[in-house]
């Protein structure tokens, strides 16, 4: 008897604590809702603010392309911050990783909105910028993994698509509140005023998100799935080695699976927004606030369907919901795409943006489960963000670039067809992947 109760003694006194299912969904949403928030304000700003201020004046066209140059970057560094912060998120543990990570990505977009133009100290502004953007890519490229490890390793078996669709929810809220703000500010202030100094506030109040994401993480425990290995002393010295090395043929996968997810969404956000507001021949000749509405009340539909799609890939599987859905993209690219955006019509530019975007909602919400499945605990932090950052570089990084390279000297079809390119890579990949949905983790 004693003995009986000395062995459930010493079982309870070596489960690790849980996570409410609350502070669970908070704090994964609200980090990723904050990283997302300071990625996309400068994906904004590249675009409408940056070309004039941090590059010398001259050609409009080359100040663009250098500025969406250094929004690159940051897709270089981020599989360099899944490295960095997958081996502590393995070694150490998520919650720490996770705080370290949102840190990096605050301080370096405050950076940014303090910055000295190029008229003031030259060709140091555009090389601060890019080392700034670097580190925002860095921040960013350990995020997504720990806070899809969060939901996922603290969610129930049958429900780890669902949990791991709300740190995906954060990409639609930052992305939302990135465009608002600067519509805000565009609306409050004279066109001048908003050159001068209005485009850096969303920039520096991102330190009080910061701090409201860190005291909300600071409070978290280990995630339970974690806590036994680290108990068991089972970490491995090098994740990343043992990745590549062990885990090679899941990793190409996993990238491949991401790359019609990030095309898609650059193309729909940051290349939509280049081409509408260009002048016409070689753009639409929308307004900048017009476009910025669009984009807003567009990716209302990516929100509501990132949960949508972590629901049906709960009930029908990951695999047979991404190889509909990517379907779905290879087909709007090649047959609604062209017509909607060329059109010039705002009406159907407006239903072209929330068509690409509710298709991107359906794609993204199933991937915080899917990618952390495929890789076991002691590698998974860094399994899950590498895979995911780089198809980053492969698909987002430069697919404004090849968007407007395209549409320049060959016009919107191929645009369309370069889209369809990366669905069908992506298809391929999802079909050659395992189902994961009744995988132990």
């Amino acid at each position: 008897m004693q003995a009986s109760v000395a062995t459930t003694l010493d079982t309870d006194a070596i489960q690790p604590p849980v996570n409410s299912r609350g502070k669970v969904v908070i704090a994964s949403l609200i980090g990723t809702a904050i990283e997302f928030f300071d990625f996309y304000i400068y994906a904004t700003a590249a675009v409408i603010v940056f070309p004039h201020i941090f590059f010398p004046q001259g050609d409009p066209t080359a100040a663009t392309l250098q500025s969406l140059a250094t929004f690159a970057i940051a897709f270089v560094a981020r599989p360099i911050g899944s490295a960095l912060f997958g081996h502590f998120g393995d070694r150490v543990g998520r919650k720490v990783t996770l705080v370290a990570s949102l840190l990096t990505m605050g301080v370096s977009t405050v950076l940014i909105g303090l910055l000295p133009g190029y008229e003031t100290i030259g060709i140091f502004a555009p090389l601060l910028l890019a080392l700034a953007r670097f580190g925002q890519g860095l921040g960013l490229g350990g995020e997504w993994g720990g806070a899809a490890l969060l939901a996922t390793e603290n969610a129930p078996a049958h429900k780890r698509a669902l949990y791991g669709s709300f740190p995906q929810l954060g990409a639609p809220i930052g992305f939302f509140f990135a465009n608002g703000t600067f519509l805000l500010l565009s609306w409050l202030l004279s066109e001048e005023q908003f050159m001068t100094w209005g485009w850096r506030v969303p920039f520096i109040l991102s330190a009080a998100l910061v701090i409201i994401g860190l005291y909300v993480r600071v409070s978290l425990h280990e995630t339970p799935v974690f806590a036994r290995i680290a108990q068991a002393g089972k970490q491995v010295k090098i994740p990343l080695g043992t990745l590549l090395t062990k885990h090679l043929r899941a990793t190409v996968l996993g990238t491949f699976i991401m790359l019609a997810t990030y095309t898609l969404f650059y193309i729909m956000t940051v290349y939509s927004m280049t081409f509408s507001t260009a002048a016409v021949p070689h753009g639409l000749g929308f307004s900048r606030n017009s476009v910025l509405w669009m984009l807003m009340m567009a990716v209302i539909g990516f929100g509501v369907m990132v949960p949508v799609s972590g629901y049906l890939a709960d009930i029908y599987g990951r695999r047979k919901c991404m190889l509909v859905i990517t379907s779905l993209i290879l087909v709007f690219a090649l047959f609604i795409f062209p017509p909607l955006l060329g059109s010039g019509n705002q009406g159907l530019v407006m239903a072209y943006l929330l068509i690409g975007l509710s298709l991107m909602g359906l794609t993204f919400g199933p991937m915080g489960a899917l990618l952390p499945e495929l890789f076991p605990t002691e590698v998974r932090y860094t399994g899950a963000s590498f895979s995911y950052n780089v198809a980053s570089i492969l698909g987002a990084s430069v697919a404004p670039y090849i968007a407007t390279w395209l549409q320049a000297n060959y016009g919107l079809f191929w645009v369309g067809v370069y889209l369809a390119t990366m669905a069908a890579i992506t298809l391929i990949a999802v079909f050659c992947t395992r189902e994961t949905r009744h995988q132990s983790l």
